[in-house]
């Protein structure tokens, strides 16, 4: 068996749902539009990602002498959800948060890559935790493609996934070949968004969305968004829930990903009530941490009664 087929076959037994290879080169595919993306200010108050513009188009930047990206996804859908009627967290936030989880699964795929294949190839691994395009990669490798909705689509999988990446020094024998795109003529995406932050196929305009307004933004939610919240208070899944891929969407088996009692039964009034106390025990161990206690009230007041 050869080394890819190898870190293919460990990394579904470490239950990632899908994983692929691709070698280390710019993203010049990816150039014109980041760039463009930054210049129209679609990135809002993430200045960070202003930074590091060489290495987020070339991971040799992050690992020196890297040869190969090993691209990863895993699953997160919930198996229970929350009562629809009650205020909104997003899906990715239901259980603990993923970058530890998943890092540590990189971890032990990486550590058996080494015992299978002893070398001293280095090695990083990330999960939405360097300047990586990770969605890029992961098209790269041949995982799914970048939807309408910028989101990673696996074909007959969806795209309620975590990605995450060892990049290293390690060339392998065979490399993945991306994905063609079969979102087709559907924008079903574009015409869902609450706000109109989708103004385009992969024209994401954060200033405009609801997961950036409620997780990243520090202040108030402008006026003409904050009526258009709905029920929601941490993020919005509404470009994914609409789309047809995520009709295959399957339960995660990550028993890390399973939500818990105290945050499935959180109603408005106890939002309404929640107390720092309240916030640091229910969501302890939750990427709602994200968005910080004040700027989970500051959404929270926007909540109809």
């Amino acid at each position: 068996m050869g080394i890819s087929q190898f870190i293919k076959d460990k990394a579904m037994e470490l239950g990632f749902s899908a994983c692929g290879i691709a070698e280390v080169a710019k993203a010049g595919s990816e150039e014109a539009y980041f760039d463009q993306w930054i210049a129209e200010g679609y990135h809002a108050g993430m200045k960070y990602m202003e930074n590091h513009r060489e290495i987020r188009l070339n991971p040799d930047g992050l690992v020196e002498g890297a040869k190969s990206v090993i691209s990863v996804a895993l699953n997160y859908y919930p198996k229970v959800l929350r009562n629809p009627a009650e205020p909104y967290i997003s899906y990715y936030a239901y259980g603990e948060d993923y970058h530890g989880v998943v890092k540590d699964k990189l971890r032990q795929l990486w550590k058996a890559i080494t015992e299978h294949h002893p070398s001293n190839n280095e090695a990083r691994v990330f999960t939405d935790s360097a300047p990586l395009l990770e969605r890029y990669w992961a098209w790269k490798a041949g995982l799914g493609w970048i939807g309408k909705n910028t989101n990673l689509i696996i074909p007959g999988k969806g795209s309620f996934f975590f990605l995450g990446e060892i990049v290293t020094t390690l060339v392998v024998d065979t490399y993945d070949s991306p994905k063609k795109n079969h979102c087709g003529s559907c924008i079903r995406c574009l015409d869902a968004c609450p706000t109109g932050a989708l103004e385009g196929p992969k024209r994401l305009n954060a200033r405009k969305c609801i997961s950036y307004l409620t997780i990243e933004h520090r202040g108030e939610i402008p006026v003409e968004q904050a009526v258009l919240l709905g029920n929601r208070v941490y993020g919005c899944d509404t470009c994914q829930a609409v789309c047809p891929w995520n009709r295959f969407a399957m339960p995660t088996a990550v028993a890390a990903f399973h939500p818990t009692p105290s945050l499935l039964s959180l109603k408005k009034d106890d939002f309404k009530a929640l107390s720092r106390e309240d916030y640091n025990r229910i969501f302890a161990h939750s990427a709602v941490k994200r968005a910080k206690y004040e700027g989970l009230l500051r959404t929270i007041q926007y909540l109809k009664d």
